[in-house]
C-alpha cells in the first residue's frame, strides 16, 4: 500500500476514465452488490468457500486513526498465523482454525511491518519517518533514533517475542523477500524494497541520493540486500545491493486504458501519468532517468532460482542462482496504464506470472462501476524457454464495489491444484477473491467472499446504536480503510488479513468450478513455514484425489470423450478397492488404456499427465 495524501486520493477517485475500448463491469446485479455495510454486522456475500473463524483485532491495535493501526500482510509458521500491523504485530495460535487464540500482541510502530518468519526469526519491515529503535510510540526527536530498514525479533517463545536487532538501511524497508543461500542453509538474504528517498549521510553513514543508475555509489537504482546468519541474527548485516534497473527506460507515453491527467499539473512525466508543475522561464535541466529506481514487491521463487520483481513501470525478471549476485534476465515494459505494478506471483511449473496493479494506492474505491477493468487488476505474463516475458490477459474483480470501498487489486499466494493455476488474493473492501489463470489471455473467478462497506454511504442515516462500544473519537464516520490487505491458501484453508477488522480464516467448497477431488488434492500440500513472497515449489503425493482431479478437469472441460471418462472413473473406483500387487496391476493396465486416449483426446496434455499419475500411484507403497 502507498500512503495518499488525501487530496490526491479524491482527485484520483473523482475522475473517471471513459474510453470506448475498456472494459466495463457487467450491468446485471452480483450478490456482492449493495451489501449491507457495518464493521462487525456488515452483509456477506460467498460463492465455493466458506468462512471458518473470524478474530478481531486486538484491544491494542483497535483503532483507525488514519494508517497508524491497520492490519497489513501475513507469515506462517508451524501452527501459528502472524499478522503484522501498522504498530506492531499479532501472533495468533491457529491449532484450532475455528478458535484462534492469542499467543501474544507486540506494540512497535514499525509501518508498514510486512513480515516473514524462518525458523525462530521472524522479520518485519520498517519504512518511514516515525518509527524508532525502541518501538516507542511519539515520533522521531532525534534522527539518531530513527528505525528505516527491518527488525529481527525471536520468537521461540511466541509468547514473548524479544527484538534482537535492527537492521538500518538507506531507503527503509516497505517490503522485502526471503531469498535462501542455495549453498548454505544457515544463510537467507532478504532483498529489501521500497521506493522512499535515501536518509541523510548524517542520519546513516553511506546513504547517497543520485540519478546515475549505474552509479555504484548511489544508495536508489537498487534493491538493498541483507544477509542474515540464522544462527547469529544479531550479525545480520547489509550487503552490496540488487542494481537490477541499469540501463531500463520508463515505460513510455501511455496508448491506451489511460488514466486522465489531472489538469492542474503538467503533461508529462513517468509513464504518462502527469508531471510536476515547471516553470517556463527556468533554464532546462538534464533529464532525469524515466525507468524504475526500485520496487514494490518482489517475489522470490527459490527451487527454480528466479525472482520476479514488481517495479512501477516495469515486470523485471532476475536470476537468483547467487543471491549475492543477481542478474536481470528480462525487463517487461507495457504502454497502457498498467503501471503500478505492486505484487507478483508464479505458476507452479513458472512458465507464468501474475503481476498486479495497485492503481490509486490501496486507499481508493478503484472498483466502482465506472472503473477501468484493465486499471487496478491482474495481467498475466508468460516466461518463455529463454526467460523472455510477454504480457496476456488481464483480470479484475468482476463485482463492481460501492464508493464507501477501498478496493484494487492487491496480495496473494498460489492454491496448489493440480493440473491447475489458481490465485488467491485479497481486494481490500472488495473481499477476496480466486482466479484461475490457466489459460493466460483468459483468467477467470472461480469463488469470493465479500463484505458490506466498513461505512455507510455518504448521508446515510447512522443508528445511534451503532458506534456502541467505541470510544469517543475512535472512529472516523467516513473514509475508513479496511479489508483484505492478503489471503493466502496453507495447509487446506485461506487465511486473510483484514486491515480495520481481524484476522479470517476460510475453507473452500466443492462446486462445480472446483471439485471435491482438488480441494482434496490442494490439502495434500503442506508446508511448515510459508512466506508467501518466497514462493515455495508445490508437489503431490501420489493419490487417487490427484488422479481424479486431472479427471474432473478432463470432464469439466470437455477434453475427452465421456465414455472414456466414465470407463476410467470406474477403473479408479475398482483399483481403489484392491491393495498391494493387485491394485498396482490394475492401475497399471488402466494407465496403458489411457496411454491409447492421448492422441484422440482435445486436451491430450491433461490426459498424459494423468496416465503418468496413474502410473506414480501404482509404484506408491
Amino acid at each position: 500500500m502507498r500512503v495518499v495524501r488525501l487530496l490526491i486520493l479524491l482527485l484520483v477517485t473523482i475522475i473517471t476514465p471513459s474510453l470506448a475500448s475498456a472494459q466495463t463491469y457487467p450491468s446485471a446485479q452480483d450478490p456482492r452488490t449493495n451489501l449491507k455495510p457495518g464493521r462487525f454486522d456488515a452483509g456477506v456475500a460467498a460463492s465455493n468457500m466458506r468462512l471458518v473463524s473470524f478474530s478481531k483485532k486486538p484491544a491494542q491495535f483497535d483503532t483507525v486513526r488514519g494508517l497508524t493501526f491497520i492490519n497489513s500482510d501475513l507469515a506462517f509458521g508451524t501452527h501459528f498465523v502472524y499478522q503484522a500491523n501498522f504498530a506492531g504485530f499479532t501472533i495468533w495460535d491457529i491449532t484450532d482454525t475455528a478458535k484462534p487464540t492469542l499467543a501474544s500482541v507486540v506494540e512497535c510502530i514499525t509501518s508498514q511491518g510486512d513480515p516473514s518468519v524462518v525458523g525462530n526469526l521472524l522479520f518485519i519491515s520498517a519504512e518511514g519517518a516515525g518509527n524508532r529503535n525502541d518501538c516507542g510510540k511519539g515520533g522521531v526527536q532525534d534522527p539518531k533514533d530513527h528505525m528505516a530498514g527491518v527488525r529481527i525479533f525471536d520468537v521461540t517463545n511466541p509468547k514473548a517475542p524479544k527484538l534482537v536487532k535492527n537492521v538500518q538501511t538507506c531507503k527503509g524497508s516497505h517490503t522485502h523477500t526471503v531469498v535462501p543461500s542455495p549453498t548454505d542453509a544457515n544463510i537467507i538474504y532478504l532483498y529489501v524494497s521500497g521506493q522512499s528517498a535515501a536518509r541523510p549521510e548524517t542520519e546513516l553513514a553511506g546513504c547517497k541520493n543520485g540519478t546515475d543508475p549505474a552509479d555504484p555509489t548511489n544508495s536508489l537504482y537498487q534493491l538493498d540486500i541483507i544477509k542474515v546468519p540464522l544462527n547469529h541474527p544479531e550479525q545480520a548485516v547489509v550487503i552490496p545491493g540488487a542494481r537490477i534497473f541499469t540501463g531500463l527506460d520508463g515505460g513510455g507515453t501511455c496508448k491506451q486504458f489511460c488514466m486522465p491527467v489531472n489538469p492542474n499539473r503538467a503533461a508529462g512525466g513517468r509513464g504518462g501519468r502527469g508531471g510536476a508543475p515547471g516553470d517556463a522561464a527556468a533554464p532546462a535541466a538534464a533529464p532525469a532517468p524515466t525507468g524504475p529506481r526500485n520496487c514494490h514487491d518482489v517475489t522470490a521463487y527459490p527451487a527454480l532460482h528466479l525472482l520476479s520483481a514488481s517495479c512501477s513501470t516495469h515486470a523485471i525478471l532476475v536470476d537468483i542462482s547467487n543471491p549475492e549476485k543477481p542478474v536481470r534476465l528480462d525487463a517487461l515494459a507495457d504502454t497502457n496504464n498498467f503501471q503500478g505494478r505492486h505484487t507478483a506471483a508464479f505458476s507452479n511449473d513458472g512458465k507464468k506470472t501474475i503481476q498486479t496493479d495497485e492503481w490509486g494506492g490501496g486507499t481508493g474505491p478503484m472498483c466502482q462501476a465506472s472503473s477501468m477493468k484493465e486499471l487496478g487488476g491482474n495481467t498475466i505474463i508468460s516466461i518463455d524457454a529463454k526467460k523472455k516475458q510477454a504480457q496476456h490477459g488481464y483480470f479484475k474483480l468482476p463485482a463492481a464495489q460501492s464508493a464507501e470501498e477501498n478496493c484494487v487489486s492487491h496480495n496473494g499466494g498460489i492454491i496448489p491444484v493440480p493440473g491447475r493455476d489458481l490465485y488467491v488474493q485479497g481486494w481490500y473492501q472488495g473481499g477476496i477473491d480466486v482466479m484461475d489463470f490457466t489459460d493466460q489471455d483468459n483468467a477467470f473467478e472461480i469463488a469470493y467472499f465479500d463484505r458490506g462497506s466498513i461505512d455507510p454511504p455518504a448521508g446515510a442515516d447512522v443508528p445511534v446504536g451503532a458506534m456502541a462500544g467505541q470510544a469517543a473519537g475512535a472512529r472516523r464516520g467516513s473514509g475508513t480503510i479496511g479489508g483484505s490487505w492478503g489471503a493466502y491458501y496453507w495447509n487446506g484453508m485461506v487465511y486473510s488479513s483484514e486491515l480495520d477488522r481481524g484476522l479470517d480464516i476460510l475453507e473452500l467448497t466443492p462446486s462445480a468450478q472446483l471439485s471435491a477431488n482438488e480441494i482434496a488434492a490442494a490439502k495434500l500440500v503442506t508446508f511448515t513455514e510459508y512466506n508467501p513472497q518466497s514462493q515455495p515449489k508445490m508437489t503431490w503425493p501420489a493419490a487417487f484425489v490427484v488422479v481424479r482431479s486431472y479427471l474432473d478437469q478432463l470432464v469439466r472441460g470437455s477434453g475427452l470423450a465421456a465414455d472414456r471418462t466414465s470407463a476410467i472413473a470406474a477403473a479408479l473406483d475398482a483399483a481403489e478397492m484392491k491393495s498391494g500387487a493387485a491394485r498396482a496391476a490394475a492401475l497399471n493396465a488402466l494407465a496403458t488404456q489411457v496411454d491409447g486416449d492421448v492422441k484422440g483426446a482435445k486436451d491430450g496434455a491433461r490426459v498424459k499427465t494423468m496416465a503418468g499419475e496413474i502410473r506414480r500411484l501404482a509404484a506408491a507403497k
